[in-house]
């Protein structure tokens, strides 16, 4: 097993174990490829919730970008859940996971085929 499917498998556990969800796989896969070499950074592989900064560049760079979502108070709303699910005093919060949550709640995942 490569590092890549480490981090997969590290990913997963988190989303069984903080995020109480059943993982797909095959979405949780491309969604983790889909985040580049950024998985590799300590830094950029995890998500700070606490950071208007990084909040904001998650919403226009993954939800509106990526995701192709229209702008709105329900981006906002759907990043605050996801805070909430994978829980606030998580430190480690895996950009990932993060963005396979986002995926799910908006019903997304044919970005990924």
């Amino acid at each position: 097993m490569g590092k890549r499917d480490d981090l997969i498998a590290k990913y997963a556990d988190d989303l069984k174990n903080k995020c109480g969800m059943t993982p797909d796989m095959e979405l949780l896969k491309k969604v983790t490829i889909g985040c580049g070499p950024a998985i590799y950074n300590d830094d950029a592989s995890t998500v700070a919730g606490s950071q208007k900064s990084e909040l904001d560049t998650i919403k226009k760079n993954f939800l509106m970008k990526k995701l192709g979502l229209p702008d709105g108070p329900e981006l906002d709303a759907a990043i605050s859940k996801a805070i909430e699910t994978y829980g606030k005093s998580e430190r480690n919060k895996y950009r990932a996971v993060f963005y396979y949550m986002l995926t799910k709640q908006f019903g997304k995942e044919s970005v990924y085929s």
